[in-house]
This record gives C-alpha cells, structure tokens and sequence, in this order.
C-alpha cells in the first residue's frame, strides 16, 4: 500500500493477503484472469470471473449507447475466458441506474449484452437490478470451463512473448470520441473502426481455445489495461523479467492515421492505452512460427512476436538498437 490512495495493484495485493486461504476445489485463486476450479468427475475445469463496469471510469453515457454498454460488459468477461484459453458458458448480470432511467435504455442495454452472449455460446442466466444513486453501474460474473486453463504465472526464460491482431485502437477510438469534432483528414471508415474497437471491444475465445490447444504456450492475458501495465503482472506472478521491442508492436493502419491526425505518438497508446482486449501470449521459441501460421489459418488473426521473457524481474522496454526507452504506462482504475 502506497499513502492514502492505494493503486489497483496495491488493493489486490492487500485482498490477497486477506482471503490467502485455500478453499477445497480451488485451483487457482487471486492473481489471474480468472479462478479456477476443480471440475467435477475429474471433467473440465470451471472457470469463474467478474468485472465492474461504472459510468464516468469505463464509459461515458455521451457517447456510450445503452446496449454498447450492455455488449461490452459481457465482452470484457467473455475476454477473460478467452485468456485462459477457455470456453465461456454460464453469465450473472447486475444493472444499476440512476431515476429517470427509462424502460427503452434498459431493454437496450440487455440486448447489447444478449448480441455478445450469443455469439459466444453463453447464458444469461440470472442478475439483479438496483436503483444507483449517480451513474449507471454494471456487474457480470461469468462462468467457463477449460480442460487445461493457461495461466499468467507460468512462463519461463527465453519464451516468446507475443499479441494478437493489433495494440492500440481502442485507446485511439476514446481520442476520437473526447474530441467534439472529429480530426482533420482522416477518412471516416478509419474513425468508426477505431472508435468501434473501444465501443464493443471483441474478445478472442477462438484465438484462446486454438492456443491452449495448440501446445508450445506456456502463459497468456489478456490485455485490458495496457501492454505496459498487463505485461508487468504478467511477469509479477511469473517471478521472471522482460524485454520488449517497441518498434515491433503491431499498429493499426487507422490507430496511425488518427495519431498523426492529433499529433500523439502511437506507441503511447499502444503500450498505455488499454482496453484492447486482445491477448498477450507467452510461447516456447521453438514452437513460435508453427504458432503465428497456425493460429492465422484457423482464425484469420496474426500472432505478432514483440520481445522474450527474461531472468530477473520488470521490463525492459527497447528500441530497434536495442537502447531503453521510456513508455505510457497503462491505465490504472484508481487513479484521480
């Protein structure tokens, strides 16, 4: 704990500290994407995980239409599956919103969320709703299953450390939608794709299962908060260190128009921007080209390598001359 106003990081720690003891069936608790617990019959594991979503922090009614929150308040919980390398089944739903909410925003908000809920295959099966006394606040615990969960704290010197698809549109869709007019020169079709990306994140359960499966990855995340700040736990449960290239980090042809556009440098938000969703892969060197063709065959989605894990702890963030450079860092939940 940092002072009176502890960081996420510190909050969990502390939690951790708390409830240290373990439960009968538990498999893994505090410290990844989700909780793992012992199957029945000795069958597939279950998977559990819960996120908040809450107005003016994860979203901002001015541009958030009730069912973008409904879709991606599933769509964040569905990614933490995904990250373990699990199948999403099972989801509990709680909506609070404030008077003057009307019957129309909430049968949009479920629809958002039910469209996501069925492309992956889950049930809405129960929830609760509750008056809020300022802004809309939005619960969903989600139940999975993974017959071998891939977890964060696994992963082993001179491993591969990789993404999915590209780092760094959702960061540049909230630029996009703080502004009240959109930037100078950028073609349309590159601003709804950027802004898309932050308003319904997509999370990458077929990206996942065709990893666990595939055999060679030896840990994975998702990235929620940032590269900088995701990879950092990753590396903390892991008891390791690393390095990244930055100049590898893979950027979207329209999160570079919009940074150009606002003069921001792209690799800020694609270390710090956060909210991408997609998946950080820990991988056996040997096994990494077998991997990334592997993986684009059967999903369409590339596997980029960015740097490798190392001995020791913390990350070390480098140029393509291999000098350190300083990186955003990614976004925190309590920060003022």
């Amino acid at each position: 704990m940092t002072g009176d106003k502890p960081g996420e990081d510190d909050l969990v720690r502390l939690i951790r500290e708390l409830v240290r003891r373990r439960a009968p069936g538990l498999l893994t608790g505090i410290g990844d994407d989700c909780a793992v617990l012992e199957g029945h019959g000795g069958g597939a594991s279950l998977l559990v995980t819960t996120d908040l979503l809450i107005e003016d922090v994860h979203f901002r009614r001015r541009w958030a239409e009730p069912a973008d929150i409904g879709a991606k308040a599933l769509a964040v919980n569905v990614s933490d599956i995904a990250a373990m390398g699990g199948l999403p089944r099972w989801a509990l739903v709680g909506l609070g919103c404030p008077d003057g909410t009307g019957a129309d925003e909430v049968e949009a908000f479920y629809e958002g969320a039910v469209a996501v809920a069925d492309e992956h295959g889950v049930a809405i099966i129960g929830g609760d709703t509750s008056a809020s006394p300022a802004g809309w606040l939005v619960s969903v615990t989600l139940l999975g299953e993974a017959v071998r969960p891939v977890l964060r704290s696994t992963a082993r010197p001179g491993d591969v450390i990789a993404v999915t698809d590209t780092l760094g549109r959702a960061a540049a869709g909230l630029a996009v939608l703080e502004r009240e007019t959109a930037p100078r020169g950028v073609d349309s079709a590159l601003l709804d794709d950027v802004t898309g990306a932050h308003l319904r994140p997509r999370a990458r359960v077929d990206e996942g299962r065709w990893l666990a499966d595939a055999g060679g990855v030896t840990a994975m995340m998702d990235l929620s908060d940032g590269l900088a700040t995701d990879l950092g736990r990753l590396v903390a449960e892991s008891g390791v260190g690393a390095h990244v290239d930055v100049e590898r980090l893979p950027i979207a042809a329209a999160t570079r128009a919009v940074a150009d556009a606002l003069d921001v440098d792209p690799v800020d938000w694609a270390t710090g921007g956060g909210e991408d969703y997609e998946l950080l892969v820990v991988c056996d060197p040997v096994l990494f080209a077998r991997l990334r063709d592997g993986l684009a065959d059967a999903t369409g989605t590339a596997l980029t390598a960015v740097g490798e894990i190392m001995a020791g702890s913390g990350t070390r963030w480098l140029d393509g001359r291999g000098r350190a450079v300083a990186v955003a860092p990614g976004f925190e939940h309590f920060r003022g």
